[in-house]
């Protein structure tokens, strides 16, 4: 026989916000990796970390050709949707490419190269970081 399911009861509080429902640009930019079937999406939060930016996103591309067109959509998506142009580097390789969209900065990878680099380990992913999208 079946047992029943019970749900807990609500105690009336809410859920404190995601990052991502608190930064739009951080959803944007999320939002337009799923879209081009990035692998791997990961969050990190830098604030208390680092001054370059509030939040690191790394994310994996099936090939160099892949990376290259998610970097080039992200940087149209974000002048789009008004957050200025950001600054892309390393696409003539597009192993590894940098979009820096300001508060948030992106690193689309190879697998290969994003194994050898790891920067999750680098940036402390696991040690309170935000975890994966």
């Amino acid at each position: 026989m079946p047992q029943a399911q019970i749900e807990p009861a609500s105690t009336g509080t809410t859920p404190p916000a995601s990052p991502v429902a608190d930064d739009p640009q951080l959803a944007l930019i999320l939002q337009s990796l799923d879209d081009d079937q990035a692998q791997d999406i990961v969050t990190i939060d830098l604030q208390g970390k680092s001054s370059i930016a509030d939040t690191m996103v790394i994310a994996s591309g099936r090939s160099t050709r892949q990376v290259a067109a998610m970097a080039q959509k992200l940087g149209e998506r974000l002048k789009r949707g008004g957050f200025g142009g950001p600054r892309i580097e390393g696409l003539p390789a597009a192993d590894w490419v940098l979009v820096d969209g300001g508060s948030v900065v992106v690193h689309l990878f190879r697998p290969e190269v994003r194994s050898f680099y790891n920067l999750e380990r680098m940036w402390g992913f696991g040690e309170g970081a935000a975890g994966a999208a």
